[in-house]
């Protein structure tokens, strides 16, 4: 009894060790990787679930996934900043035996240890909208060339001011995002300042939250209403910073640019919350990304590189020099419902 008791326990041990390998080996990456010929199993990672923008992504991404069909799966993080929320989801997914994920990074080096993990076990991972640092961390990014984006927006708003020196407040995103540094520092490039220049009577971050901006911009006007020119890194902060600037009866002497390119952003164009908006395309983005799993999972071949989705210019006051698009042009062509 006492031998084939110990042979018992021996047989069980080896057992669950047996068991542990397999199990590190699922999280570790999946069987179905690139080339097998397989089905492509893709995972989305948004910086939220909520946001019109990562809506669209999340939509447009789900519709070619199906079109094509890819089994997909889409997770998100509870706010824009929650990095650790954005991990756990990679984590999440990679249990779930995905061969693409398709992200954008709420840090854009807060992810990276998740991602190479991800990487190393055979999964392709392509950024989407948002760019990693270093831009190698992921294997391909689709996203708006954002610099651009922003140079765009600031190259309007000195147009729009007709040689007078600007007087500006700056409404950013997300600090350590290159969304946000990318489109801040192309706004001052085209409207021709530096950080440094007294032209900037101030600035603050909003989180891409249409709240945060109004409160940011209410503390920003308690200091100096003596202001010409607003930046808004996307539109919903755009509205709240409307909204600080109307209770104030500004909104008059402020010309405003904004980033997006939502239905809802073009209308408020047109309705004249601010002057101009540059359009991105999310829809375009998310099916590359899913026809690039879609490829990966049949041949093993992976996109590389930065791949520009492009941007427009949309405003009903074109100004000379200026490429752009009106309104009627924009709501034909934006992405989120209508409002």
């Amino acid at each position: 009894m006492r031998h084939r008791s110990l042979t018992a326990v021996v047989l069980a041990a080896v057992l669950a060790a047996t068991t542990g390998c397999t199990v590190e080996r699922h999280w570790g990456g999946n069987t179905n990787t690139g080339g097998s010929g397989g089905k492509a199993k893709v995972g989305l990672v948004t910086k939220t679930d909520t946001n019109p923008y990562f809506v669209e992504l999340r939509n447009s991404a789900r519709a070619a996934a199906q079109a094509n069909g890819a089994d997909f799966n889409a997770l998100a993080g509870q706010f824009d900043g929650d990095n650790d929320g954005q991990v756990r989801a990679i984590e999440n997914l990679r249990q779930q035996g995905v061969n693409t994920i398709l992200i954008t990074p709420s840090s854009s080096t807060g992810v990276l240890k998740a991602i190479k993990d991800a990487r190393d076990a055979g999964v392709l991972v392509i950024a989407l909208d948002t760019a990693t640092e270093p831009p190698d961390a992921v294997d391909a990014t689709f996203a708006t060339d954002n610099f651009a984006a922003g140079e765009q927006q600031g190259a309007y708003v000195k147009a729009a001011l007709k040689g007078v020196p600007p007087k500006l407040l700056m409404v950013d995103g997300t600090a350590g995002s290159s969304v946000d540094t990318q489109r801040h520092t192309g706004f001052l490039k085209g409207i021709g300042l530096t950080d440094g220049s007294p032209e900037i009577k101030g600035h603050t971050a909003a989180n891409g939250d249409q709240s945060l901006a109004q409160q940011g911009m209410e503390n920003l006007l308690q200091r100096s209403t003596d202001i010409n020119a607003v930046y808004s890194m996307n539109e919903p902060m755009g509205r709240g910073a409307y909204a600080a600037l109307k209770a104030r009866s500004l909104t008059g002497q402020i010309v405003m640019g904004s980033i997006d390119g939502g239905c809802e952003g073009v209308q408020n164009v047109k309705d004249g919350l601010y002057a101009a908006t540059v359009m991105q395309f999310p829809k375009k983005m998310a099916e590359q990304g899913v026809l690039a799993a879609v490829e990966y999972a049949k041949t093993g071949k992976k996109p590389s590189g930065f791949v520009n989705t492009g941007s427009a210019v949309i405003t009903d006051k074109p100004l000379p020099g200026i490429e752009s698009h009106d309104t009627a042009w924009g709501l034909q062509n934006c992405w989120g419902g209508k409002k």
